[in-house]
Order: C-alpha cells, then sequence, then structure tokens
C-alpha cells in the first residue's frame, strides 16, 4: 500500500510518495531520544506500532515525563525487553518499516573504557544482523559529536574524526559497522547517521538540565568560558531533523546520509545561561571563578564524595568539558535547506511548558 504524504519540509518543497511502514522499532527505546522520537513517529502517522527495545521499561525509570508522553498512545507503544549486547531473537509480527539505533553507554564519566565498547560494538553488530533477518531497509543511527576530538577549531561533516576517549572511538566503529551493512546492498538499504551535540529537554536529567538547576539555585560560575560554544539541540528538533534528513534522502535515491545535529551555531554557555534566565523569568549575577580554583575544588569533592556514594554536580570530568569548546556546525543541514522549529530562547520555552516542574 502506498499512502501520499507531506512531511517536514524539503528544499525545494516536495511531496514523496513512500511505502507505508506498518511499524518501527527503536533500539535503546526508552531512552531519553528514543521516548521522543517513538511520539514523533506515532503521531506522524506513518506507523502503526513503535516496539522499544531496551534493558528497562520507561515506566519503571525515574523520569515520570517519559511516561506521561507515551502513555497517550497506548498499546501502540510496546516494550520489548533485550540485551542490544547479546543477538536479537525477538520478532515482531508486523512488517519492520524503520529501525532506529540509539542503544547505547554514552554518559562520561561514570563507564569503563571497555564498557563504551561492549555496548556500542557489539549493539551495532546485533541491530544491524538483526535488520538483514527482518529485511529491513532502513535504519536510522545516532552516533555524537565526541569522534571529532577534543579542538577549538570549528568542524563539521567534512573534518577528520579524531576521537581521544573510549566514547569517542565506540561511536565511530559502530558508525562503520552500520556503513558495512548498507554497503552490503546499496541499492535498496538506506542509513542516516546523526552526530547530535548535548541533547536537552524535558526528562533529560544531564548536562544541560543540570546547568538550569544550577543557574536557578545560584551555584553556577563561569571559568573564563562565556565565549566556549557548545554544540546542543532540543530533543524535538534532533527527532525532527532525523526524519527530514531520512526523507530527504527518500526522495533524492541516497544511500547515506551523515549530519551533525546541532543549533547554528551552537550557542556560547553564556547564551545557555541567558535563556535559562530569560525563560525561569530571573536574574542572576555570574560570577567569574579561576578554573584552576574550580578544578581543585572538584577534586576535593570528589575525593570525599565517591568512598560515601554521594552524588553531586562538580565532577571534575565535568569540570573540564565546561571550558572546551564543542564547535561543531550542522553544515548539512544548513546547505541542504533545512528549516528550525526551534530557537535556543524558543526551545527552553517549550521545555518549560511541557514540564513545569524541571524548572520550579
Amino acid at each position: 500500500m502506498k499512502i501520499r504524504f507531506s512531511g517536514p519540509q524539503l528544499s525545494p518543497p516536495t511531496e514523496l510518495l513512500v511505502q507505508f511502514m506498518s511499524c518501527a522499532v527503536i533500539f535503546g527505546g526508552t531512552g531519553f531520544i528514543g521516548c521522543f522520537f517513538a511520539d514523533f513517529l506515532l503521531r506522524s502517522g506513518k506507523f502503526s506500532t513503535v516496539y522499544l527495545y531496551d534493558l528497562e521499561s520507561y515506566i519503571d525509570k525515574p523520569f515520570p515525563y517519559r511516561k506521561e508522553l507515551l502513555g497517550k498512545h497506548g498499546g501502540r507503544v510496546v516494550y520489548i525487553q533485550g540485551d542490544v549486547r547479546k543477538p536479537v531473537t525477538w520478532r515482531p509480527s508486523e512488517e519492520v518499516g524503520l529501525i532506529a539505533n540509539f542503544a547505547a553507554v554514552h554518559r562520561e564519566p561514570g563507564h569503563k573504557d571497555a564498557e563504551y565498547f561492549e555496548t556500542n560494538l557489539y549493539g551495532a553488530e546485533n541491530v544491524t544482523a538483526w535488520a538483514e533477518e527482518v529485511a529491513c531497509e532502513n535504519i536510522i543511527f545516532t552516533s555524537s559529536i565526541s569522534p571529532y576530538g577534543v579542538s577549538e577549531d570549528v568542524k563539521n561533516e567534512k573534518t577528520l574524526p579524531v576521537p581521544v576517549t573510549a566514547y569517542g572511538a565506540s561511536k565511530l566503529a559502530a558508525e562503520k559497522i552500520h556503513l558495512v551493512w548498507q554497503a552490503r546492498d546499496p541499492s535498496i538499504r538506506r542509513l542516516v547517521i546523526a552526530r547530535p551535540g548535548v541533547v536537552f529537554g524535558p526528562g533529560e536529567g544531564g548536562n544541560v538540565t543540570r546547568l538550569v538547576k544550577a543557574v536557578r539555585k545560584g551555584y553556577f560560575f563561569y571559568m573564563a568560558n562565556r565565549t566556549t560554544r557548545k554544540a546542543g539541540i532540543y530533543v524535538k528538533e534532533l527527532c525532527n531533523a532525523m526524519w527530514w534528513v531520512h526523507q530527504l534522502q527518500v526522495g533524492q535515491g541516497k544511500g547515506v546520509l551523515l549530519f551533525n545535529g546541532s543549533m547554528n551555531p551552537g550557542p556560547s554557555i553564556s547564551e545557555y545561561v541567558a535563556a535559562v534566565c530569560e525563560v525561569a523569568g530571573i536574574r542572576r549575577f555570574v560570577p567569574n571563578v579561576p578554573y584552576p580554583l574550580l578544578l581543585g575544588a572538584s577534586y576535593l569533592i570528589e575525593a570525599f564524595a565517591r568512598p560515601l556514594g554521594i552524588n553531586h554536580p562538580f565532577s571534575p570530568v565535568r569540570i573540564r568539558k565546561l571550558v572546551r569548546s564543542n564547535n561543531i556546525l550542522p553544515g548539512f543541514l544548513a546547505e541542504s535547506g533545512y528549516k528550525y522549529l526551534y530557537d535556543l530562547q524558543g526551545a527552553m520555552r517549550d521545555w518549560r511548558n511541557d514540564c513545569p516542574q524541571e524548572w520550579s
């Protein structure tokens, strides 16, 4: 069955004729991006069911907003318990029209080097093997900007990746595994690789959530890093961009498309802070504290908190990240005519409207 639809605008505007996809499967589907992408796909009306394949149900995770987001779809969202580090033996009853592979060990700090490779490489191998078994021709894979490595230079999709962390190296290797899958049947297989910067929004619980909390509560400090750029994207924007690129791919008959997922340009630290203050309706004087002083204090806090199992926002790894630019430009989106749905303030405002408890 074929249906005609008009999705996110292409450049130039066009209408695509696509094969109806009866179900989509999201590996790592109960994570932050997975829950939002499931909601996005179901609201698009192109899928009867979205399966979320993950170790833990979104209902059991400590993020009530994810349960709220997906609860309205009822039985159209189906959780499947599974571990991508092992071969996938489950099979849906419907034809699989789209696979999204978001399964990853990604938080830094928090894992041993081997853990990044174990999940990200075995996961890529097992997901692509499963795609072959169920004859799915479309995969969207979320990589990361981490493969670009650490540098103050401006980077785009044409920049040579030089990862310096286990996470970045494992993500780059996982990209290659997905590329091998596509190359085995390049005439019909389509692969979209997204390299998002920091992804933020309701129920994130990560770096930007910590920034919002620190600014609101008055314990955020600059470290001569006001102009440091941090490539980032609102989670709803990323979902829209991934689907937009996939549609563009179908329309142009491209086998592989890779794009950086970020606002253009990536906001500076001071722009993030200003947006939080504007949306929260607060005024804050943010002092500048010498970087060595804060870094030294973070090591002391870490030495005290770690043996006691105390969670805190002052990890030395996070402090070092705050003074390093991730100046990654979304060259592909810009050149292809993608129209952003949100600017930084608009994204923050939408986040607060959807989940005010994270801003109260």
